[in-house]
């Protein structure tokens, strides 16, 4: 029986099942370099079985990262790496080792074992073996790669175990074909809500809370083309195919020497016959024994296929000995034409946020102008009598107001064009008034105070007037007040008074909305694993978000503190911290050492 699984990464992943002994090693040392050679970026994650060590010649990992695989993790019940010890009482925890994958790199998955769970699989079979076939009891199978005296179901995908060109063309389909899945996430974003109508009044977990948000949210279609230079933060609206491979030539990674390899076995020393510089070329073949200078991203010329850095050659009257020539590798510091980006490939998907890397890789492409959507527009005010606006002298009894710039400057770091409503005073009338006047402005209305019980919170009854309200209760603290709702075509948040909760509100549930809403469609929070420094406590029955602050240890592992005091009105809390420390709401106590998850700041703060 199948363990189940659910893939956290926004990427596939794709599981490759045998008996120990058919060969899975060595077909994916095979597989790895003809798929790198189609533009498709590897990550691997091996299960070991014994104890292992990594990076010597010899040993799987070493030999896959050299076949050509960007990123290779092995697992055994010992140790999982890039090297962490990790000892656990059974196998290792494939969402977790999952999650450890930078997806941002990697176009798919390459799973080695873990046969157990109900994950996509390629299962590998030669008859001559005599082992029972696996996918008659694991409906995960989605073909099988074997020899011809294997007899198979016919509704099954059937691949040529010696032919790797066969099962790179249905890992590339794969691949190419996949949609994701809604994952599962500290948070559960998926969770069902079929018990929030009866908990209504107890209020919702967080992850049923995100999950009724995000259901109601259809991505703007609005798009406008824009240049470069007037992008900041963007969301692409289209897939941008490049008409250019990245780099153009195959050229040099450095300054050195460019010759052939095969000049070295009869001798370490080559004629220099010329010299590259970036932006020319060698218009001649390189004959054998002949060598050019070649300067960094200068074309490498016909007949070289290596380049030696220039203080690993001595030169002499146009004479040059190669150091060290028995190191040298065919290949080495040369960079080939479409290596990065292949002419055709998607350079960009729709839906990507453009920030600093992702112009530069488009501008680098040739493109001046990019089709967009159109930024999301906010609408934001303050409420409550006891609010003054800075700048002003702060009246008797009363409190500058906070919340507006931080929910203003969270919304803008988001791509929003933001409506500044100032602060509202506690009247039904006027609040109703603002309500409907914001809706027809603006696709997201959020305002701060007045959603708690008190008498003169307004915000509730004037949203009622105007619209629905769809919840306003929320099991976590900070930010229980919370209430979220419509009006007509727009969607209202009426976020708590207390600024810690405020931010932690708006990075909870705001973030995701506007993120969908701008077409970010599958983005999802990061959350990170950290140790523990000191114990930390919790109620049950609520998710808990304590300010952090996390840093890498001398063990090289991410560890985390709080920041002291956590009251929910004091923002310099929040100053000091760099990320959330996120308590589950099954958890009411996480021991000093024990494993916590943490949400980073840097994407929003």
């Amino acid at each position: 029986m199948t363990a189940l699984f659910t893939n956290p990464l926004p990427i596939p992943v794709l599981g490759f099942c045998a008996y120990s002994g058919t060969g899975k090693t060595t077909l994916l040392k095979q597989l790895i370099p003809l798929l790198n050679q189609r533009g498709i970026r590897l990550a691997v994650i091996k299960h070991a079985h014994h104890n292992f060590d990594v990076d010597i010649p010899g040993k799987d990992s070493f030999e896959m990262r050299k076949a050509g695989a960007r990123q290779v993790l092995v697992a055994s019940h010992v140790r999982w790496a890039l090297m962490t010890e990790d000892l656990v009482d059974d196998d290792p925890q494939l969402q977790h080792l999952l999650s450890q994958i930078d997806a941002d790199k990697v176009d798919i998955v390459l799973v080695e074992g873990f046969k157990k769970l109900a994950l996509p699989k390629i299962e590998l079979h030669r008859a001559a073996h005599h082992k029972p076939l696996i996918h008659i009891h694991d409906d995960n199978i989605v073909a099988i790669a074997c020899c011809d005296d294997t007899t198979v179901d016919d509704s099954l995908t059937r691949l040529d175990l010696n032919n790797v060109a066969q099962i790179a063309d249905f890992v590339q389909h794969y691949q190419q074909a996949w949609q994701p899945t809604a994952v599962k996430l500290p948070i559960d974003f998926t969770e069902t809500l079929q018990t929030a109508a009866s908990d209504a009044q107890s209020g919702l977990t967080v992850s049923q809370g995100i999950a009724e948000v995000l259901a109601q949210i259809t991505p703007l279609e609005r798009i406008e083309s824009l240049n470069l230079i007037d992008i900041d933060n963007r969301v692409l609206a289209h897939d941008i195919i490049s008409s250019v491979n990245v780099p153009q030539q195959t050229n040099s990674a450095m300054d050195g020497y460019a010759f052939a390899l095969n000049d070295l076995a009869t001798s370490a020393t080559l004629k220099v016959v010329g010299e590259v510089l970036a932006g020319h070329h060698y218009p001649d073949i390189l004959r054998p024994g002949e060598a050019v200078r070649i300067m960094t991203g200068a074309t490498v010329p016909q007949g070289a296929d290596t380049i030696q850095a220039r203080e690993l050659v001595s030169e002499h009257d146009s004479i040059i000995t190669i150091l060290e020539s028995e190191q040298v590798v065919k290949g080495q510091h040369v960079r080939l034409a479409g290596e990065d980006i292949a002419k055709g490939d998607v350079a960009l998907a729709a839906g990507s946020r453009l920030s600093a890397a992702e112009l530069g890789l488009l501008a680098s492409l040739g493109f001046n102008q990019l089709p967009l959507f159109q930024r999301p527009v906010v609408a934001v005010f303050s409420t409550g009598d006891e609010v003054s606006q800075p700048g002003q002298a702060l009246k008797p009894n009363c409190i500058y107001d906070s919340n507006r710039y931080t929910i203003i400057s969270m919304a803008k770091k988001l791509g929003c064009q933001v409506i500044d409503l100032g602060i509202i005073e506690d009247n039904e009338q006027i609040l109703t008034a603002t309500l409907r006047s914001a809706a027809e402005q603006a696709d997201v209305v959020i305002s701060s105070g007045g959603v708690s019980v008190g008498n003169a919170d307004y915000i509730k009854t004037a949203l009622a007037n105007v619209g629905n309200t769809q919840f306003w209760r929320i099991n976590m603290r900070p930010g229980r007040p919370l209430a979220v709702g419509n009006i007509d075509r727009s969607l209202f948040f009426g976020l708590p008074g207390n600024p810690v909760a405020v931010m932690v509100a708006f990075l909870q549930f705001v973030q995701p909305a506007i993120r969908k809403l701008a077409g970010e469609s599958h983005w999802q929070p990061q959350f990170i694993p950290a140790i523990a420094q000191h114990p930390l406590r919790s109620k049950t029955g609520r998710t808990e978000f304590l300010r952090g602050i996390y840093t890498i240890g001398s063990d090289g592992k991410i560890h985390v503190s709080t920041t002291g005091a956590q009251g929910s009105g004091m923002l310099s809390s929040m100053v000091s911290a760099n990320c959330l420390i996120v308590i589950d709401d099954d958890t009411a106590t996480i021991p000093a050492g024990e494993s916590v998850f943490i949400q980073p700041f840097a994407d929003l703060l």
